[in-house]
């Protein structure tokens, strides 16, 4: 009888082991999708700011099609994207684009000092600031889950309930900031390697006739 008892015991405990480790992972999965929802948002918003933002620098600049180009394009790309890993190259190529657009503005002075460009930049370096901050939960948020089902015993459980590993949302440490740009200090301009070499030096004079 006792034996029985403490089978049953057993059984119990294991049972509610894998009850409050099943719906533990169901909570951080659901935690995953509703990060990803919020990070989904802001790059939506990015998206519909982004043509307003080309058409603005059109006015001024419409003979840069090379670098309004590249904005359309990154943006395409970015909005057919799927899953977190190709999401995040595509957005790396959003942030690179732009920042070569805003620097268009140095060049053109009614531009830098238009106020619905102004207002497009500011907005779109929030969005940026939004990005990352909701980023940073949701890798947050992996690590968790990722290191509890690889984790024994409870990796037990989650390949028995299909529970795999979720990617990471990274971007290059170079647009990890807000997309900005310093309106009030001109590029660089690279005027080649330095100073030109010096002249060669005349030849010698031939030995005189003896």
């Amino acid at each position: 009888m006792p034996i029985i008892l403490i089978l049953l015991a057993l059984v119990v405990v294991i049972g509610l082991y894998v009850m409050v480790t099943y719906n533990g992972l169901v909570a951080l999965r659901n935690k995953i999708d509703n990060a990803w929802a919020q990070i989904d948002v802001q790059l939506k918003r990015r998206y519909d700011l982004i043509p307003n933002l080309v058409e603005t620098v059109k006015g001024y600049a419409a003979h840069e099609r090379e670098t309004l180009d590249a904005v359309v394009k990154a943006r395409n790309l970015a909005m057919a994207a799927t899953g977190p890993h190709e999401q995040a190259q595509a957005e790396n190529m959003i942030s690179g684009a732009l920042k070569s657009l805003f620097a268009l503005s140095e060049a053109y002075p009614d531009l830098k000092a238009n106020q619905s460009f102004l207002n497009l930049q500011e907005e779109l370096t929030g969005t940026e600031g939004r990005i990352a901050y909701a980023r940073q939960y949701y890798n947050d948020t992996v690590v968790r889950f990722n290191t509890r089902i690889q984790s024994f015993p409870a990796n037990v459980i989650a390949s028995q309930f299909k529970f795999d590993e979720r990617e990471y949302f990274d971007v290059d440490e170079a647009d990890r900031g807000p997309v900005a740009v310093d309106f009030g200090r001109p590029p660089a301009v690279d005027l080649g390697a330095g100073d030109p070499p010096p002249p060669p030096a005349d030849p010698p004079a031939p030995p005189a006739a003896t």
